[in-house]
């Protein structure tokens, strides 16, 4: 079994690079930010303190998060409900990095995400996956861009999902998720030695998809 991990910072590009990829390849596609927005989107819900690590845990060991392609999307669904358009939401987006910071937390869902890859082919996106979900991964790709382009690329994607926001507050917003994705105590984001770096800034999709596929040698 191939594994290949994705990591990098919000608005690198991962998600879509990760599903086209798997696409291309015939590989699982493990969404993991999909799995904490789940978690941020079902505490919220719930009106669960995003500090209280404990509850957060039970209700992270309780929901059962999966994915499913329907017509070549990649839906998320949590208990049985298609939540994909739901965790986007501008307040999911504030809080992920709260929820995803807390060590006890992330353990029980990088317990999952190793499930989740056991039995298949998988391409995996996230912020540690190169280091604590898939540190025997056959490839490690990091995706970055410049903080504009990637707040450029977050306020088209929540356009097209009926949301709007200002720019500079996306900037705003971006820069302090990867300040606290970078301070976490555990699963922080960072370069491992072996990450193969990808800077995606001045690149369309299908050029970096390209040049990946020829890393891999399946171009």
């Amino acid at each position: 079994m191939m594994k290949i991990a994705i990591d990098g910072p919000a608005g690198a590009g991962k998600s879509t690079l990760a599903r086209l990829l798997a696409q291309k390849m015939s590989f699982v596609y493990i969404d993991t930010g999909a799995m904490y927005r789940a978690l941020t989107l079902r505490a919220q819900q719930k009106d669960i303190d995003l500090q209280d690590e404990l509850s957060l845990c039970e209700m992270a060991n309780s929901i059962n998060i999966y994915f499913e392609s329907q017509g070549g999307v990649q839906l998320v669904f949590c208990d049985g409900e298609d939540i994909t358009e739901a965790i986007r939401s501008p307040e999911v987006n504030s809080n992920v990095s709260i929820v995803a910071a807390h060590p006890k937390v992330r353990e029980i869902m990088v317990q999952k995400q190793k499930n989740m890859a056991q039995c298949n082919n998988v391409i995996m996106d996230g912020r540690d996956i190169g280091e604590q979900v898939l540190p025997d991964a056959e490839f490690k790709f990091f995706l970055t861009a410049d903080l504009n382009e990637r707040a450029k690329r977050r306020a088209l994607e929540m356009e097209r999902q009926g949301y709007y926001s200002d720019i500079n507050d996306i900037e705003i917003n971006l820069a302090k998720r990867d300040q606290m994705d970078a301070d976490r105590k555990v699963g922080a984001l960072k370069i491992l030695e072996e990450s193969i770096i990808v800077d995606t800034s001045q690149f369309g999709v299908d050029e970096v998809l390209a040049h990946i596929l020829s890393i891999i040698g399946e171009e």
